[in-house]
């Protein structure tokens, strides 16, 4: 395979995932794990992503940066977020991950009172800050602050979430499979959304589709614990059949 090549396909999965490994681009490429270092290298050097330790994250996954922040198929992500938007109500006690299309859900609140949101992801929090009504509240959940992710982990946030039972939980979505589930990149963050989804009455999936069919290493859960699928689709979509054989209520 060409370098040309290479670079575009860990474009591509850096885009959709917001976070890639070495040893998962290695596998994909069919190449050795040097050979994707120097990729991540020459992209990083080109500003078209970030390089950090042991892989690369995209441009847009942080909000503290001197690059651009870039939204990978922003478009189809406000499409998205409208729709997840009208199951939020006043009142609502709602628990919500990071992630692009929950950031995008985020921008359009403001018109929304009454609301509290817990959230243990710090990029999440900010934004909130900045969008809410001035009667909601966002209660951050602390934690060890994973780099990788920019999310509280570990006992202590597991142990705050034990003591919620939010109305709403919408789960930043890496990985989803019919037959796999959800799934995630890292075993911390799998846990803490385990948790995040014991601590809610309704968990919501906002997620491009092109995240549909794919899976990673650790396991988060079964994919009939999504109460709502939010896509850009059209909820009778093909694509969405199998979803929708399984009794997922799709938007």
């Amino acid at each position: 395979m060409k370098k040309k090549q290479r670079h575009q396909i860990i474009l591509d999965e850096v885009h959709l995932h917001n976070r890639v490994l070495l040893t998962d681009l290695s596998g994909i490429l069919k190449v050795s794990m040097d050979t994707v270092r120097r990729d991540l290298k020459e992209l990083d050097e080109l500003k078209k992503l970030k390089k950090v330790h042991g892989g690369a994250v995209s441009n847009g996954f942080n909000f503290y940066t001197d690059r651009k922040r870039e939204v990978y198929k922003q478009d189809n992500k406000f499409i998205i977020a409208k729709k997840g938007l009208s199951l939020i109500h006043s009142g609502n006690v709602i628990l919500i991950s990071g992630g692009s299309t929950n950031l995008e859900l985020v921008k359009l609140i403001s018109n929304t009172p009454n609301l509290t949101f817990f959230t243990p992801s710090l990029t999440m929090a900010i934004s909130l800050l900045n969008n809410i009504s001035e009667d909601s509240k966002v209660i951050f959940i602390g934690g060890k602050l994973s780099k990788s992710s920019q999310l509280a982990t570990g006992g202590g946030a597991i142990a705050v979430l034990s003591e919620i039972k939010a109305d709403i939980c919408f789960l930043g979505t890496g990985y989803l499979d019919i037959n796999d589930g959800i799934t995630a990149i890292d075993w911390e963050i799998a846990q803490l959304k385990k948790a995040m989804i014991k601590a809610s009455k309704k968990v919501v999936s906002l997620t491009i589709s092109e995240k549909l069919n794919t899976s990673n290493r650790y396991k988060i859960c079964e994919i009939s614990i999504i109460d709502t699928l939010v896509t850009e689709l059209d909820s009778e979509d093909e694509e969405l059949t199998k979803f929708r054989e399984k009794g997922i209520k799709l938007l």
